[in-house]
């Protein structure tokens, strides 16, 4: 029964034409695999793990980072608002929730920034931006990037995550508090229908601030730029996943007796981490819906894993290498894994095989703003047709695994080198510049 019902909802995911479909059939399908790229990341167990590891992190840095943002809001004249917004972040723990925050408060309050003294502040410092470091390489992994930032591109991104970010959700708060205290709003609210528009405003106004929030973590936290359109799908989805996940933790998890029986004083601790450890992980399922919202040709179940014949890797290789020395040559827009899959029509998962083995060989180089613009690594002159061929021939060839480890008889070496030969003779003549 299982199987079946895999086998039908692979068949409607994968072998659907939706070039056959209308455009709300379509957007669903789209947004069908998407979802099932994000549940089969959540399957691999990597998102639990560093959401796990990023629960720890918080633990450490909450208390400096409030602090941070304490001292920030101060000079906005908005630090009184960083209890109710904090009590209102722990809504879903009931009870326990204004202790948790009453007691972080307390934390904060013991902490006097003017008088920790130049390495007291660079501690505290370092504590903060070691938590946004972290999240950015739980994002990185997220978006398969492995470029990191520079130093100082680092520390301005950090810092503005750190400034702006609280700035932002405590001017949400303010916001909301602001709409339900108004003497106009309270005064039309008496009026039908404008008391059930105001109603429903303000139960509309927390999600669309929830989901600002979401997408300014989720453009600027990754070291890659992220369209608005798929930071805003990613945002909207943790956004519901955010409110489910509390109603389902207020009314399932926080009134258990369970916790405080077994755990006793330390239920709160626990629950509070619990806590955070759901949020963590709904806000990185909601960066891997961005991800694969953004990059659709990337999501795939195990029956489409890519693999590549011999005569595909081939062609690929000699038309990149071919594009890529074109544009060079002529002094035009280098071309990036994005466009360049657009231009050839393939996916983009398919072609950073085939540009690993270049740039392994040395063929092709990366430059630009996050080394994401392709250019040769040498004069077209030198570059040949045969050390391009070569190149994706050996791919994921290693010093353990080569074909002369192969045990066979020698007609089959003579026959194989005799295709090597001849392969040479037709392609070492041909340069990359002959090629253009």
């Amino acid at each position: 029964m299982f199987k079946q019902l895999q086998e039908l909802i692979d068949q409607i995911l994968w072998d659907t034409d939706l070039k056959q479909l209308n455009r709300l059939q379509a957007l669903s399908i789209r947004a069908l695999r998407i979802f099932y790229g994000a549940i089969h990341d959540l399957k691999s167990g990597l998102p639990s793990l560093r959401a796990m590891g990023l629960v720890y992190t918080t633990l450490l840095s909450l208390v400096p980072l409030l602090a941070v943002s304490f001292s920030v809001l101060k000079g906005f004249g908005a630090h009184n608002q960083l209890e109710p917004m904090l009590i209102d972040l722990l809504e879903p723990l009931g009870e326990k929730g204004i202790q948790i925050g009453q007691q972080i408060i307390s934390f904060v309050d013991n902490i006097e920034v003017g008088v920790l003294g130049s390495i007291g502040l660079l501690v505290l410092i370092f504590t903060v931006l070691s938590l946004v470091k972290k999240i950015e390489s739980a994002f990185n992994h997220t978006w398969r990037i492995n470029v990191t930032r520079g130093i100082v591109q680092r520390f301005s991104n950090y810092l503005s995550v750190i400034l702006l970010a609280p700035l932002l959700l405590f001017t949400a708060a303010g916001i909301k508090a602001s709409f339900y205290s108004s003497a106009v709003v309270n005064k039309i609210s008496s009026i039908e229908p404008f008391g059930a528009i105001i109603l429903f405003s303000g139960e509309v106004l927390p999600f669309i601030l929830t989901i600002i929030s979401f997408t300014f973590i989720y453009i600027l936290i990754p070291n890659t730029k992220v369209r608005i359109d798929s930071a805003i799908f990613g945002a909207i989805a943790a956004t519901v996943l955010w409110k489910i996940s509390g109603s389902v933790f207020a009314a399932f998890i926080v009134d258990s007796t369970n916790y405080t029986a077994i755990y006793s004083g330390f239920a709160i601790l626990i629950i509070f981490m619990i806590w955070m450890y759901i949020n963590w992980l709904i806000v990185l399922t909601g960066a891997s819906i961005s991800y694969y919202h953004q990059h659709p040709d990337r999501i795939s179940n195990q029956s489409q894993v890519i693999r590549l014949s011999c005569r595909l890797r081939e062609k690929l290789a000699l038309t990149i290498m071919q594009l890529v020395a074109s544009s060079f040559h002529h002094n035009e827009t280098a071309w990036t894994i994005e466009t360049l899959a657009k231009k050839i029509n393939i996916s983009e998962y398919a072609l950073t095989i085939i540009l690993s083995s270049l740039t392994a060989n040395k063929l092709l180089t990366t430059t630009g703003k996050d080394n994401q613009y392709l250019q040769p690594s040498q004069s077209l002159e030198n570059i040949t047709l045969d050390m391009v061929l070569d190149a994706v021939r050996s791919a994921e060839e290693t010093t353990h695994l080569q074909p002369d480890d192969v045990v066979t008889v020698e007609k089959v070496d003579d026959v194989l080198i005799s295709i090597d030969k001849a392969i040479a003779d037709a392609s070492k003549d041909i340069s990359l510049k002959d090629l253009i």
